[in-house]
């Protein structure tokens, strides 16, 4: 069986704070570092998946450039800037701050007028923090539900979801 070689873009979006950088280290290089360091503009690192299995029993090779971008809560000109040529979005939110889950309809709004086809996945970040059956994850799932995007919960400490975030959205982009 070939194995299609695909190179896509995939940004990162969320409000400042919700762990867009350790989620992205975490998935490139497999560490986490509990030192917060606010990202500014956008810092593009990439990762190639393990080979994928799209629903038409296709073998996808995945070279993700996954930009991580500055905490955003609505477009600016710059932010647009980043997100042109986007194949897909991880939208992020913190379970400990149930605003940064409001925010995500709005940017998700604002990435889907630069980049229409493009799926998207949201990811309830540091779930080693929230007890379980929070009312910020069930928030989560009714704004994906809105949406029409599957969520995970994930924690960049312990590593939770991280890897599926990104798995489940390259199949997405397969299809």
């Amino acid at each position: 069986m070939n194995t299609l070689q695909l190179h896509k873009k995939i940004c990162l979006l969320g409000t400042f704070g919700v762990g867009k950088t350790s989620l992205v280290r975490r998935f490139v290089y497999d560490k986490y570092d509990d030192e917060y360091k606010s990202t500014i503009g956008a810092k593009v690192s990439q990762k190639r998946l393990v080979p994928l299995e799209n629903s038409r029993k296709e073998l996808i090779q995945f070279n993700f450039l996954v930009w991580d971008i500055e905490g955003v809560e609505k477009a600016t000109p710059q932010v647009n800037h980043y997100l042109l040529g986007a194949h897909g979005f991880l939208l992020i939110g913190d379970l400990t701050r149930e605003e940064t889950i409001g925010a995500l309809p709005a940017i998700s709004e604002f990435a889907r007028k630069i980049a229409p086809g493009a799926p998207l996945v949201l990811a309830g970040n540091k779930a080693d923090l929230a007890p379980d059956g929070s009312h910020t994850a069930a928030v989560l799932a009714e704004v994906a539900d809105r949406l029409s995007a599957p969520y995970l919960l994930t924690s960049a400490k312990d590593g939770r979801n991280v890897e599926d975030c990104f798995t489940q959205l390259g199949l997405l982009i397969a299809e």
